[in-house]
């Protein structure tokens, strides 16, 4: 008898949860289109004296079992998932994302194309010091069959003391050596105004990690008909970099190619700490290509090609790695540059993984 009496409390009860979920998804259904109506209206989401009303109605109409404590907190989640619902509902997809474009974007430079599956690679010297120390580089370049001379022309340095770099004398220096050597010539540009005429020497203009946030920069970027190395910032979560890309997209340029360069934690081992898993996650949340600066991300020359081979094998795009005739007696990151044999050294083993990989 007793064992009936309950089976018919949990119909009962059973049947209740039915109801309470239909009048649940019938508030947020409610709720959805008075979002829609503040979203018109320009009316904030969040009305604290609305709910503050709603929640004294309730309780006063309350006669227990509950406790009116309880029945505020059951109904201020409630109020929360509403509010949520409404926020989600008034997302706009992202340019960059994959939602708005499911298949890769293949950045196209001169005659080579980075995002296309088969892995670049960007070197060049860290700051562009003179003519005959860009050559030797370029030369070595040329000798690997790589196309991609990076160089730092303009340098913003963590001490107004430290070499700035050379300014338009350097992006002149990087535009002969490439005509020379039919490189296609990448640099970072670091002032909104200098974008349209460092444009005539530059294939693809560089966003360094410390601008990743300068917004006025991300917007002159997205204004100009150029390819983008975007990287990230030091201190920079995935979602601020995807954010600062979308800056550059939703000013009219989807041509963006991210740069992870390692970020900043407690560890004194690397220069910064190189977020490896970026790299996928990056890949499934945009559309866009993604390479890794093996030079900044670990700041030692004896780790450039352990983490050049971690990042192709989880699938980056390129790798980005920085090359000097005499490392010794460079005007800046003397101690993290590649020389010459190194830098061939470097292409060895990077080469041998690829077959690996392919094989």
């Amino acid at each position: 008898m007793a064992g009936n009496e309950l089976q018919q409390y949990r119909k009962e009860l059973d049947k209740l949860n039915m109801e309470l979920l239909e009048l649940i998804n019938k508030r947020a259904s409610l709720v959805q289109e008075i979002g829609k109506i503040k979203e018109k209206q320009g009316i904030k989401k969040f009305d604290p004296v609305r709910e503050r009303k709603m929640l004294d109605t309730i309780t006063k109409q309350n006669n227990g079992p509950f406790e009116n404590a309880t029945i505020e907190h059951i109904f201020k989640e409630i109020f929360k998932a509403s509010l949520e619902l409404q926020e989600v509902n008034q997302q706009k997809a992202l340019l960059v994302s994959r939602e708005v474009k499911p298949e890769d974007t293949v950045i196209h430079i001169q005659k080579q194309a980075i995002g296309n599956g088969n892995p670049e690679f960007i070197m060049g010297p860290c700051s562009v010091e003179s003519y005959e120390q860009v050559e030797v580089v370029a030369k070595a370049l040329k000798e690997r069959g790589l196309t991609f001379l990076r160089g730092g022309a303009f340098k913003p340095r963590t001490s107004p003391y430290d070499f700035q770099g050379l300014g338009f004398e350097g992006l002149k220096i990087l535009k002969a050596i490439s005509e020379k050597y039919n490189l296609a010539v990448i640099s970072e540009i670091v002032n909104p105004a200098h974008m349209v005429e460092a444009a005539e020497y530059l294939d693809v203009i560089q966003i360094g990690a410390r601008n990743m946030q300068n917004f006025e920069l991300l917007k002159a970027a997205g204004r100009i008909n150029k390819p983008i190395l975007l990287k990230r910032g030091m201190s920079a979560t995935i979602s601020e970099f995807i954010n600062a890309a979308e800056y550059i997209m939703a000013h009219g340029n989807g041509q963006i190619i991210l740069c992870e360069r390692g970020i900043r934690t407690y560890e004194k081992a690397t220069r910064n700490t190189l977020d490896i898993t970026a790299v996928p996650i990056l890949k499934q949340e945009t559309h866009l290509p993604i390479i890794v600066d093996v030079t900044h991300s670990t700041g030692r020359r004896d780790l450039l090609i352990p983490a050049a081979k971690a990042a192709l094998a989880i699938g980056a795009d390129g790798i980005m790695a920085e090359v000097h005739p005499d490392p010794a007696v460079a005007l800046s990151d003397s101690t993290q540059q590649m020389d010459i044999p190194m830098f061939h050294k470097f292409m060895d083993e990077i080469n041998g993984l690829k077959r690996r990989l392919v094989d």
